[in-house]
């Protein structure tokens, strides 16, 4: 009996419900993994289907659809002699479960459903299937009929068992079972499984790859034997963005990895492992005497199918595969190439013309504005690596000239919009300098404008109707008049941004015409504190509001599709850094350096409208509050009490001569700071139901519809219990000073 084995995974740009294209992305992978010697191939977590479908998951049609692309799967008899492992869900007894359909030769070996099911965060799966609670039991499936056809058989098994082959024995694991405390994986080897299985719909956060990948690892380095994981690719059809990196581990080692970010239908990985290096690796006494002592027995299917051959090991061209270093991008990078990948797709798949940005000249629509180059920097690369589906999306939206766009420049001007839209007495000429110089840098089709017409037309109508002459703070107006001024030039030019939208394709003379694609601007910490407004440039079609940082939104919000809504101020600060420097843009380094402002007051000679001075707070303390308001899980009581040590003025370095950056404050400073960062959260948190959908970046969001899931409507905070508990333990803390018993923090 032989002892290598070539193994594949994959990773497939799916989107949901569009059953025939998934089932064909399936069906290459399959080919291409026998192509290269494969002998295994596992795909992602509901691959035919689509991970995103929602609510879809409750509908009867879906699982019909399913088997149906499963039956064309079966089917195919060129991709006989490998073992596949299918995501599909699957309804059993009037139970909607998450399954692995494996298969061999055209016939179903096992349906395995899902045992422990995400459900929290992004993750909704209790809502749509329901969890097989039986470890190691199953019960036999009935059929469909045309299934029953291929398989010569009314039944197969379901539950969780598995695969036993004349060499080797293989087990399923689905995507969260990896990440439990008492994973399935574990009792599977213990009885002998040697290669595992896991299909994943794992969605991208910023540095969540180096977390996974330790999770992953620890699931052979403790038990030993090789671990397959597969991962869907791209959007799907939501606010999540899938980001592959297809692995083998071997022994607690990587020895293939695919890539986090593409533009690639289907990717598959491969490599070769020795089954004997498997169990010599588990040859210590310890996991032999736990094996032993071990109930936990699986149900073997058996099969005669060999997935190592006598012949192979005399080949001398085929050798294990070597461990590698796994590839980890740093945060700019994941932020260039996830937003560029995410962009993409969203465009493609939406059928829409392209894109237009209301750009500012701040730091944040600058962001949003150099992550639309950054994708078109991947499309073009795609492109001259043969990518056929990118250049066929390419000749479908690039119509403005007969030729293929060569870079990407070239390619921005067909599909990107900028606009400045400016008031004559509150935008400098540096922010509109400064968007016309990246506009002219990255080739974007660009428009200067100014909106004083539309914001004067509208001021009059309080004038005219109400005989009420509403002035700026600077002029002498009171804080509702300054806002009210404020909120009409922002909402202005929503609405300017729509119209030109809706228009400039037309204009431009683009054949068939078409609309764009609105981009918003809103970050993570501004919508945290409400320092936006709503209806305005954060009203779009996609957000980048997961990021952290805008320039046209107080009190409110501008964005039809918001690309970093949920990143935060200090990585934008890396990318646009990154960006600079890879993407040859020195233009950018008037973007970091620049004080932000809404340039929503007008301007004078003792007076610019700052962002931090407008919130009252820095935008790492938005970061700080963020993250332990929604990560650590802290209420207002809670975040003082963390504070009050972290941002001590008296604290001590842990490690002697340590410097950190954190504020030195007071204990009553510090309270200020943290009742003044609630009562805006609590007083605008209406603004976050109506925030454009976002790619998802962050794990503090304030995404409303699936990740943040709180009261829009909250009671005054001041005088509340919390903020009265707070208000004791400073006078405590106050207290103890004076007698002298308080300690250095």
């Amino acid at each position: 009996m032989g002892h290598l084995v070539t193994v594949a995974t994959c990773a497939l740009r799916q989107f949901a419900l569009d059953f025939e294209n998934n089932t064909a992305r399936i069906l290459k992978s399959i080919k291409q993994a026998k192509e290269l010697g494969a002998k295994v191939r596992v795909g992602p977590e509901l691959e035919i289907t689509g991970f995103g479908c929602g609510d879809h998951f409750l509908e009867q049609d879906l699982y019909l659809h399913c088997w149906e692309m499963l039956e064309r799967i079966l089917g195919d008899a060129t991709i006989h002699d490998i073992l596949i492992d299918v995501g599909m869900p699957v309804q059993h007894r009037g139970v909607r479960y998450d399954c692995r359909v494996i298969c061999l030769d055209g016939k179903i070996l096992l349906i395995r459903p899902k045992m422990w099911l995400a459900n929290d965060g992004n993750y909704f799966e209790m809502r749509h299937f329901t969890p097989w609670l039986r470890p190691r039991e199953f019960e036999m499936y009935h059929l469909p009929r045309r299934i029953q056809k291929l398989q010569g058989a009314t039944h197969v098994m379901f539950g969780e068992a598995v695969v036993s082959t004349p060499d080797t024995c293989i087990g399923a694991e689905t995507c969260e079972e990896l990440f439990t405390p008492d994973a399935p994986h574990i009792h599977m080897a213990l009885d002998g499984v040697e290669i595992f299985t896991n299909s994943s719909g794992s969605h991208f956060e910023l540095r969540k790859l180096d977390r996974r990948l330790q999770l992953i690892q620890e699931g052979t380095r403790k038990s030993g034997g090789c671990y397959l994981y597969a991962n869907q690719h791209g959007c799907d059809g939501d606010r999540l963005y899938f980001d592959g990196c297809a692995m083998i581990i071997v022994n607690g080692e990587v020895v293939a990895q695919g890539s986090q970010f593409s533009l690639d239908d289907h990717e598959v990985v491969t490599a070769t492992i020795d089954l004997e290096e498997l169990r010599a690796y588990r040859a210590a006494a310890s996991r032999g005497l736990q094996a032993a002592k071990s109930t936990a027995k699986y149900e073997r299917i058996q099969t005669t199918f060999q997935l190592s051959l006598d012949e192979e090991d005399r080949a001398l061209s085929l050798a294990p595969s070597s461990p590698i270093q796994p590839r980890i991008h740093p945060p700019e990078e994941e932020i260039a190439l996830s937003t560029g990948c995410y962009l993409w797709d969203y465009l493609t798949r939406s059928r829409q013309a392209g894109f237009l940005i209301p750009l500012s000249g701040g730091i944040d629509s600058c962001a949003t504005t150099v992550m639309v180059f950054s994708m078109c920097h991947l499309v073009i690369e795609a492109c001259k690596a043969g990518n056929e589906q990118v250049i066929r999306d390419v000749k479908r939206l690039a119509k403005y000239t007969d030729s293929m766009p060569k870079t990407p420049q070239d390619l921005c001007n067909q599909l990107f919009h900028t606009i400045y839209m400016g008031m004559s007495q509150q935008s400098s000429k540096e922010t509109r300098e400064r968007a016309r110089v990246l506009s002219e840098a990255i080739g974007s089709y660009h428009i200067n404008l100014d909106i004083d017409e539309v914001y004067n037309a509208q001021r009059n109508l309080l004038v005219k109707s109400l005989n009420f002459n509403p002035k700026f703070k600077v002029e002498g107006g009171s804080y509702q008049e300054n806002q009210t001024l404020q909120n009409i030039q922002a909402r202005s030019r929503m609405v300017t941004a729509y119209e030109f939208a809706q228009s400039l394709p037309e204009a431009r003379g683009r054949p068939g015409g078409g609309t764009l694609l609105v981009l918003g601007s809103a970050n993570v910490g501004e919508s945290l504190r409400g320092y936006l407004t709503k209806y305005d440039c954060s009203s779009a079609d996609i957000n980048r509001k997961s990021l952290n940082t805008s320039k046209y939104t107080i009190e409110a919000v501008l964005t039809h599709s918001e690309a970093i809504g949920s990143i935060d101020k200090s990585d934008l600060k890396r990318f646009i850094a990154w960006a600079e420097k890879n993407f040859n843009l020195p233009c950018l380094h008037d973007f970091l350096t620049a004080v932000p402002t809404a340039e929503l007051e007008p301007i004078t000679e003792t007076y610019v409208q700052s962002d931090e001075a407008d919130m009252g707070m820095t935008y790492d303390e938005l970061t700080t509050f963020g993250r332990l308001r929604k990560v650590h899980k802290l209420g207002p009581y809670g975040v003082f009490q963390r504070l009050s040590h972290e941002w001590s003025k008296d604290r001590i370095p842990r490690v002697p001569g340590d410097v950190d950056d954190a504020p030195r404050l007071e204990p009553r400073a510090i309270a200020e700071k943290v009742k003044r960062f609630f009562h805006y959260y609590a007083v605008n948190r209406h603004k976050m139901t109506t925030l454009t959908p976002s790619l998802h970046c962050n794990d503090y969001s304030t995404d409303d519809n699936r990740f943040d899931m709180r009261p829009f409507l909250y009671p005054p905070s001041f005088g509340s219990w919390a903020f009265e508990k707070i208000d004791r333990e400073v006078e405590r803390m106050e207290e103890a000073r004076r007698r002298g018993e308080a300690r250095p923090l």
